[in-house]
């Protein structure tokens, strides 16, 4: 143990407190990477890296060698990424000769003690400090790690010479546009990095930014991804099987919040009933009642205290954690989940970010989230490899889909109301695959088929539209994008969706091809401003290809990510205020001219969004997607007619033994 305690003896914890030998072995050999610890010398602990941990690190230092200064790198949760970044503390090459120092941001202790821990191991004869809380750092050490919070407080940014830095890491990095990292980043010359200033890695298993995507304020280049379907194939990562259920919570009511999620207090006023907490706990008895370990996502703390009541009253051992939980308490409540002691544990907000719980069997999701990443994050609790476990359970509580609430099903980019049992990864995929297919075409080949034999060989269903205006007021379109998408996108057609600005600049998602489908996003700088009628539409300038994507959902994230850092977020924004103000005078007369029955429209009948959408529908061409409509369904009216027409007489040919008909 003495040969230990020198292995780590540079770490240092500013406030000189003596730590014994046991505390200093708990707090540092928890490390999950397989390590060869040499107690006779003082040499760095030698880590096996994995195959993609070595291609992430890689993809770092040759954007680097290209001369980018601020990247991103997305990881799976249970990937490593501690692992991946410390790594690159000495295989980084220094801007200058007396740039040799790394600072490592996060937003919270445990991702700051995991750093510094991480880091003591694998450079035993750095000097290493932290700063975070009444500890702080001399500003002059190899590797400080910091509180984003602490270092951004008062003056104690002060002490750190930026020319002295060539590594800026940042853990968690989807918060990195948050003020306290602009502020910090400003510090270091990274807000316009320019030859001399330290290299930036952000890192992070959701590398996106709900509130508005603006992840390009502070990153350039996502230089490497690798997701949990990708790391649940070549078995990185826990196997998982996926069911929903509906809970029947009506959240249709719940107001969003400045981030574009749930307001909490509505949210848990509408989710934390008797009703919704008993079918939510009768869903976990049904479906997981062996699993050993289950952690369980609640909205508040009102939720975490009435759902652990329903569990228990059905007789289940479960305990709850929530932020007001004493560090003692938690830290022995978490030691008797980790050894089984009891099935079920509780929590809001307190293990989406930075737990290690590799023992977790089950994820029970009882709280509805409009936001990927929260989603993406809860479930990626359950996903570390652990002895004696097979897969994971995700459970998720679906409730009402108007609202733009993102499912399980989202992910794989199934429609939201797709419900699943026990569906695995694969399974999902080919749901997937399967419903791409009956969409596009349920028939083998029709290359050579009339259009009439098309028509009479496919099932069509038909939306019945009086008017213009029926059409242009139907918000279907919507409910899928919306799920996935913050943003005011604008179903104008099949496969084809608009987000406009108020100067006439609008971005364009369209799927092209039936075998190889792929989904193009454009982008027209400059159109003819004003409102006006679709006869009239003349865009100024060519259209521009700015990405493209084979699946739907990675159309709608590139889209939205170009979209944020091109339009006014208040313009483009779903969540606005403005969006549920009374329609405008303007809006109405426009919108009345359409309106052939029922009266006009008044300003208390139809919100500015509804307006602004409904008139983006018309000036993309509604009234040319109605006729094309109605003419469709009468020739198919007519041509089903005749099929049937023609089937009767061949009844009639056939012979049969039996009665005859009339």
């Amino acid at each position: 143990m003495l040969a230990l305690f020198r292995s780590f003896s540079k770490l240092r914890y500013l406030s000189r407190l003596p730590v014994s030998h046991q505390a200093l072995w708990r707090r540092f050999a928890s490390t999950k990477q397989p390590v060869e610890l040499d107690l006779a010398t003082r040499h760095p602990i030698q880590i096996k890296l994995r195959e993609y941990q070595e291609e992430c690190i890689q993809a770092v230092l040759a954007h680097l060698e290209r001369g980018h200064k601020r990247l991103g790198v997305s990881l799976a949760t249970g990937s490593g990424k501690t692992v991946i970044f410390t790594q690159l503390v000495d295989r980084v090459k220094t801007p200058a000769r007396d740039a040799t120092q790394t600072l490592i941001l996060a937003h919270r202790r445990e991702l700051v003690e995991q750093a510094a821990r991480h880091c003591a191991l694998a450079y035993p004869t750095k000097t290493i400090e932290i700063e975070m809380g009444n500890t702080h750092a001399s500003g002059a050490a190899d590797i400080t790690v910091a509180s984003v919070r602490s270092i951004a407080s008062g003056d104690r940014m002060s002490k750190f010479q930026p020319e002295r830095f060539k590594l800026v890491l940042v853990d968690e990095a989807h918060h990195i546009v948050a003020s306290s990292y602009m502020d910090t980043l400003k510090h270091f010359g990274l807000l316009e990095p320019g030859a001399a200033s330290p290299a930036l890695v952000g890192v992070s298993a959701t590398l996106s930014r709900f509130d508005g995507l603006r992840l390009g304020a502070a990153i350039d280049h996502i230089v490497y991804h690798k997701d949990y379907v990708d790391m649940i194939g070549e078995k990185w990562l826990s196997d998982v099987i996926f069911t929903t259920v509906q809970s029947k919570a009506d959240i249709s009511k719940v107001s969003k919040s400045n981030s574009g999620d749930f307001m909490q207090s509505e949210l848990s006023s509408a989710v934390n009933t008797n009703e919704t907490n008993d079918i939510t706990v009768r869903a976990w008895l049904s479906r997981a009642p062996n699993r050993k370990s289950t952690i369980v996502f609640c909205v508040d703390l009102a939720h975490v205290s009435g759902l652990t009541m329903t569990f228990r009253k059905h007789g289940i051992d479960a305990r709850f954690v929530t932020g007001n939980t004493p560090s003692k308490i938690r830290a022995e409540l978490l030691d008797a989940f980790k050894n089984g002691e009891f099935p079920v544990l509780l929590n809001c907000g307190v293990f989406t970010e930075g737990t290690d719980i590799p023992n977790i069997d089950c994820v029970l999701l009882a709280r509805p989230t409009r936001s990927r990443n929260l989603l993406v994050q809860m479930i990626g609790r359950g996903m570390r490899l652990h002895p004696g476990k097979e897969n994971c359970h995700i459970i998720d509580m679906v409730a009402s889909l108007e609202t733009g609430v993102v499912t399980i099903p989202t992910l794989f980019g199934l429609d939201p109301s797709e419900l699943v049992k026990e569906a695995d990864v694969e399974q999902l995929k080919q749901l997937k695959q399967k419903n791409d297919l009956e969409v596009e075409d349920v028939r083998p080949d029709t290359s050579n088929k009339t259009d009439k034999e098309r028509l009479l060989s496919s099932t069509i269903t038909f939306t019945d539209y009086d008017s213009v205006y029926d059409l242009i007021d139907d918000t279907s379109g919507e409910r899928h994008i919306r799920g996935i998408s913050q943003l005011a996108w604008v179903h104008v057609a099949e496969d084809r969706y608009v987000l406009s600005s108020q100067d006439g600049e609008f971005l364009t998602i369209e799927k092209t091809g039936m075998s190889q489908p792929l989904y193009r996003i454009r982008y027209n700088p400059r159109v003819s401003s004003g409102l006006v009628l679709e006869k009239e539409w003349r865009p100024y300038t060519r259209t521009r290809e700015v990405a493209t994507a084979e699946t739907f959902s990675d159309a709608v994230h590139a889209a939205d990510t170009f979209a944020s850092e091109t339009f006014p977020r208040y313009i483009i924004s779903n969540g606005q205020a403005w969006r549920k103000a009374p329609a405008t005078s303007g809006q109405l007369a426009f919108l009345n001219k359409l309106k052939e029955v029922n009266g006009k429209l008044r300003a208390d009948q139809i919100t500015k969004g509804k307006a602004a959408d409904m008139i983006t529908k018309v000036k993309f061409g509604a009234r040319g997607r109605l006729a094309k409509l109605q003419a469709q369904q009468r020739r198919t009216e007519k041509l089903t007619s005749e099929s049937s027409r023609l089937s009767r007489l061949r009844e009639r040919e056939e012979v049969r033994v039996g009665p005859l008909t009339m």
